[in-house]
């Protein structure tokens, strides 16, 4: 098998363990008696975790210049933990071992990002057409997952987790390393990069932008189970707007224009108003279920554009660090207020004003991407863009 059709495979199962772990981590812990705000509470605390883990290890592969080694490490440790928190029942045991997870886990997806990017590059072929698996994984096994727990327990889900984490790591010792920029880390290559005004507005529109996406990703299924759902329907939520990502993925090479990055962050951020505007007046949980094939316009339309308008500003040797920063916003700062906010809200005030309330989040978020693209949409197209070859 050729290195880019490994790094499907190890996308595929990658995305599945996440989909074990995002979606529904929350409806476990709701079915160990914990309330919403407690979920918060353990969801927002592994945004903490993230926040140390990502740049940790980002920082670890650039200064080793190798990301396999790493994600080898990182996958060992998450088999481990990712069984023992599906057989934990105290709350005291579901923090910590979560957090454990958070920490292993959660830095995989950047530094697999990083790899996709690079060996895309490096293959002349398109990112999207190796993400696409890693949204095919997500989709199947978020089905697969809710079935899996309605019929098994937390205790198969424990095992099916351990079983993927393993098959991960067979892959990823396949897989040769990423090809590595000459360049030198160096501390002043990265405060050039932070220090960069578009730099941090970017990060700020990421941030804005991510943190409703984090909290439906977070009270999505509980609110499904809330308007009478069982955990099979949160699956096939999940499996609809992952499904719903791969074409769009797929399709990168043909819709993702170089300096349209911005425009096409705000596009996705409207799509994002309307679906989660219309999530706060839906009562029935199979028509929120279907709701979620909007995920097309959204997650991948939007996740696509961030990664090539980052790569369009971060230094070369810092891609990997770059990445982590990107991935940091999406799953640490922005999952922190997302689950100790949205914890807060849902229990005082339910999951419509939830939803009113996310939805005027990503109506802000797509305002700022058009007032940036106005001060840097035009510039940005005489930029030197290291976009793959479809």
């Amino acid at each position: 098998m050729n290195t880019p059709n490994l790094l499907r495979s190890f996308n595929f199962l990658y995305f599945a363990l996440l989909a074990m772990f995002i979606p529904f981590l929350p409806v476990y812990l709701d079915s160990q008696g914990l309330s919403p705000a407690q979920i918060g509470f353990v969801i927002g605390t592994g945004g903490f975790i993230t926040i140390i883990a990502q740049p940790l290890w980002g920082m670890i592969s650039d200064k080793t210049r190798t990301i396999r080694r790493v994600l080898l490490l990182l996958l060992l440790c998450s088999a481990v933990t990712g069984y023992l928190l599906y057989h934990s029942g105290s709350y005291i045991q579901l923090i910590l071992i979560a957090m454990l997870l958070y920490f292993f886990l959660m830095p995989i997806d950047p530094l697999t990002e990083s790899l996709n990017f690079r060996i895309a590059e490096s293959a002349g072929i398109s990112y999207g057409s190796i993400r696409t698996y890693g949204a095919l994984g997500y989709g199947v096994m978020s089905l697969l997952t809710g079935y899996c727990l309605l019929y098994f327990g937390a205790g198969g889900l424990g095992i099916l987790f351990a079983g993927t984490s393993l098959l991960g790591l067979i892959l990823c010792w396949r897989m040769p390393d990423a090809p590595v920029t000459g360049k030198p880390v160096t501390l002043g290559s990265l405060k050039q990069f932070l220090n960069n005004k578009e730099t941090l507005l970017f990060l700020v529109l990421i941030f804005i932008s991510s943190v409703p996406a984090r909290m439906n990703d977070t009270f999505i299924g509980v609110y499904i189970l809330e308007l009478g759902g069982k955990s099979a329907l949160v699956g096939q939520s999940f499996f609809i707007a992952a499904i719903s990502e791969i074409v769009v993925f797929a399709l990168s090479f043909w819709w993702l224009r170089k300096g349209k990055e911005l425009i096409i962050i705000s596009f996705s951020s409207a799509f994002y108003f309307i679906r989660f505007f219309l999530s706060a007046w839906i009562s029935d949980p199979q028509l929120l279920a279907y709701l979620q094939v909007l995920q097309l316009l959204t997650f991948p339309v939007f996740y696509s554009a961030a990664i090539q308008y980052l790569y369009s500003i971060v230094p070369e040797e810092w891609r990997a660090t770059g990445q982590t920063v990107l991935a940091l916003l999406f799953f640490g700062v922005s999952g922190i207020l997302a689950s100790y906010a949205g914890g807060a809200i849902y229990q005082a005030y339910g999951g419509r004003v939830l939803y009113l309330s996310i939805a005027a989040m990503s109506f802000a978020g797509m305002l700022f991407g058009l007032i940036l693209y106005r001060f840097y949409g035009k510039r940005s197209k005489d930029k030197a863009y290291i976009t793959p070859a479809s």
